[in-house]
């Protein structure tokens, strides 16, 4: 019988990096790689922003809550979640309990800058968007921090780098050994992408989530 594959999950504000270090991860372990919001967006044929308007987002975290469901049962996958996922309940005990989570946290500010010329977010379509990230901060830290298995800290390392910081993580966790083999990624990546897990922390965000 051949054993499963453990899933890797991750969550964070949007702007944090989910959608482009998590496709690195992916590719660096060899698994597939899905972003919840894309594959909505495919589903529905329609952007992010659009089902916002049509649907309010109480809709759109309706087919989120079911998205999430539905790649969370596969096996063997890295998958960017929305940033507003873990909102619903019924997420967060689907994400601990199908995979393996890293929170990429980000301070607000940080967040601000990565993000205050993208349009294609529906959250952040206000006159005080840095106010506004602020709050979703406040309310969506403490529980992200509920779900993840590991937290961390994005700011000024490379994609590349971030992506070798949570590897680093999985590697001393055993996860590494499970998902590949005992092989270690790390070893195709340039000596100069090395990094602590944790020192500084991501800029190249501009593919991430938008709710």
């Amino acid at each position: 019988m051949t054993a499963s594959r453990p899933n890797l999950f991750f969550v964070g504000l949007m702007g944090a990096g989910k959608t482009t270090v998590g496709r690195t991860v992916a590719r660096r372990i060899g698994y597939s790689f899905f972003d919840s919001d894309h594959e909505i967006e495919a589903r529905c044929g329609v952007r992010i922003p659009v089902i916002f308007d049509h649907e309010g987002e109480s809709g759109f975290r309706d087919r989120e809550a079911q998205m999430i469901d539905e790649l969370t049962q596969r096996q063997g996958i890295v998958l960017a979640t929305g940033g507003g996922a873990v909102l619903r309940p019924e997420n967060r005990s689907r994400l601990k309990a199908r995979g393996t989570v890293v929170y990429l946290r980000a301070s607000p500010h940080d967040l601000w800058l990565r993000t205050r010329h993208d349009r294609n977010r529906p959250l952040l379509q206000t006159q005080d968007p840095k106010a506004r990230l602020e709050a979703l901060y406040a309310e969506r830290d403490p529980l992200y921090r509920e779900v993840a298995d590991f937290v961390i800290e994005t700011g000024k390392p490379s994609v590349a780098q971030l992506a070798n910081m949570v590897l680093m993580q999985l590697e001393m966790s055993g996860w590494i050994a499970a998902a590949a083999g005992g092989n270690d990624p790390r070893n195709d990546v340039p000596d100069d992408a090395r990094g602590d897990a944790g020192i500084e922390p991501a800029q190249d965000t501009n593919t991430d989530d938008h709710a």
